[in-house]
């Protein structure tokens, strides 16, 4: 076999072991979960989301954006 192919063949066999450990680090999420819903009051429901942050410059886009369209259908309403 040269080089590369018992390379390719340890990574594999890697591959194969970090899969495996993956699987039992899942399992015992799983199992711990099952133990926190038990309890009631432990649990709270799951992750909570972030709460998201506009910046300035995020929110004067958005104010254009919009007085851009208010004056289009004023101009709208003035051709009618």
């Amino acid at each position: 076999m040269t080089n590369i192919a018992k390379a390719l063949s340890r990574l594999r066999e890697e591959r194969r072991e970090a899969q495996n450990e993956v699987q039992k680090l899942g399992e015992a999420i799983a199992v711990l979960e099952k133990l926190t819903r038990g309890q009631g009051a432990s649990y709270t429901g799951g992750q909570r989301r972030a709460k998201r942050v506009l910046s300035a410059a995020g929110r004067r886009r958005i104010s254009l954006a919009q007085k851009a369209r208010w004056a289009k259908m004023r101009q709208m309403k003035k051709a009618a």
